[in-house]
């Protein structure tokens, strides 16, 4: 079969099963598949929701007519086997079954698919059950296909990408990884890398009669902080107004000062107002502190003024990521001790090592000590590979869109954890929706049914071209 033979029958697979397509994907989404480790069970080890989507999708497939695995509620496999030749390579898509929590702000049913004016809108449907659905009803398609297959292909359903993504670690450890594999779990048109990650944790010396009583400001160390507030020994009607600082008399000698940046992704910090710079700004600059003190927002200052890393000696460029970023994403005091935290997303022209070394020295120049926290080196696969060309090529040939090209991001998907990868739709994030839709992880999670449908044409003829390539 030809490209425009492929995409007809794929236009013909989707128009014949659009309402099996929803209905399957309801099944998923009326599961809150949240983690609970509370209720972590043999069976269940993420918690009952994640164990129970994971069983359903699991049906779903095998409703198809595919062999399936559920690998003790880690994560679950259907495999579409090769119809032609003796290759054991095997190409592998992987989505997730878990979901973060509906959290407040819905004004559709957070787990119920609802459909309205060509929307899908339900905890899931974009990020990651909807894509999900939609790529294994791909497979599907191509079974039926006059295509020679001489790989399998393993369709992975994790049930822990949402935090810690131990499912694939889980995998990993008792299968080989594909020797290919696409997540459906990011934008189009491909996304072939993903920079490195790397979080810290500045700890102060012991701070004696201090003047900072208690700091707190962030709420994860992957985000640049929206809200920041100190409590001080001061004068509250001595102290001066500011840009986005409020500050209140707390009684007995004491002031609090709150800020409020702009919350944003520590992926995408340039999109954000640290409200932990605003706070220390207005600290310093009040001496609203004690030399020890001061020393250490002095670094929390050069840290989360500049999100390039110049100010604490990291800034470094590549190719292929651009700028490394960094944010300082929370600010504590424990006990004696003011805590600094530190996410950076770098590219390849610097190591996590030296990361460590760098920010180690910048901290014992203040008194304080540094310790790297989380660390994944950079995951890339060139953008000329022939697994990436296929994704590009049938992206264009499907959208006519030339305009958009392969990218790099600073987040990260399931694809860096295997050997060979890339994340891969669903997303247009060129194409507005209705203010009445909203994204992933935030409330009135929707998606377009025409997103889907393009993005299963586009499934179709990469699974079946990727089928062409010789794969090792």
């Amino acid at each position: 079969m030809n490209r425009e033979e492929i995409v007809t029958a794929a236009e013909a697979y989707w128009d014949t099963n659009r309402d099996t397509i929803v209905a399957d994907l309801a099944k998923l989404v009326e599961i809150p598949s949240t983690e609970d480790l509370a209720a972590a069970a043999p069976g269940a080890p993420y918690g009952p929701g994640p164990a129970k989507a994971l069983a359903r999708a699991l049906e779903i497939a095998e409703g198809m007519g595919f062999p399936t695995t559920n690998c003790e509620g880690h994560i679950g496999f259907a495999d579409l086997p090769a119809n032609t030749g003796n290759s054991t390579a095997q190409l592998g898509i992987i989505g997730h079954m878990d979901v973060v929590p509906a959290g407040p702000g819905w004004t559709f049913p957070p787990f119920e698919v609802t459909e309205k004016d060509g929307f899908l809108m339900g905890r899931g449907c974009l990020d990651d059950k909807g894509p999900s659905i939609t790529a294994l009803h791909a497979v599907k398609c191509l079974s039926q296909l006059d295509v020679e297959r001489p790989y399998a292909i393993r369709f992975l359903f994790g049930a822990n990408e949402e935090t810690a993504m131990a499912d694939v670690a889980w995998y990993l450890d008792h299968y080989d990884s594909p020797a290919f594999l696409f997540t459906p779990d990011a934008d189009f048109p491909v996304c072939y890398g993903e920079k490195g990650g790397f979080d810290g944790r500045i700890t102060s010396a012991p701070i004696a009669d201090p003047v900072i009583l208690d700091i707190n400001g962030g709420v994860v160390t992957n985000a640049v902080p929206g809200d920041a507030w100190a409590l001080v020994k001061a004068d509250a009607a001595t102290l001066p107004a500011a840009e986005r600082i409020t500050v209140e008399d707390a009684g007995d000698g004491t002031a609090r000062i709150e800020a409020t940046g702009v919350n944003a992704h520590a992926a995408w910090p340039e999109r954000g107002i640290s409200a932990i710079m605003l706070l220390v700004d207005y600290l310093l600059a009040n001496n609203l502190c004690n030399p020890a003190e001061r020393s250490f927002l002095e670094l929390v200052q050069r840290l989360v003024s500049d999100t390039s890393g110049a100010g604490v000696g990291i800034a470094c460029a590549d190719e292929y990521f651009g700028p490394l970023t960094v944010v300082g994403g929370t600010i504590r005091k424990e006990g004696d001790r003011l805590v600094q935290t530190m996410d950076s997303r770098f590219p390849t022209s610097i190591t996590g090592e030296q990361i460590t070394s760098i920010m180690s020295a910048q901290a014992s120049q203040v008194g304080a000590t540094f310790e790297n926290t989380l660390l994944m080196v950079p995951f890339l696969v060139k953008p000329d590979d022939p697994e990436i060309r296929v994704l590009q090529d049938a992206f264009q040939y499907v959208t006519s869109d030339t305009e958009h090209k392969p990218f790099t991001i600073g987040g990260g998907t399931y694809a860096r954890e295997f050997k060979k990868g890339a994340s891969f739709g669903v997303n247009m994030p060129w194409i507005a929706n209705p203010d009445w839709v909203g994204g992933e992880h935030g409330p009135d999670e929707g998606v377009s049914v025409e997103l889907l449908k393009t993005a299963f044409k586009i499934y179709v003829l990469a699974l079946a071209e990727l089928e062409g390539l010789d794969i090792q």
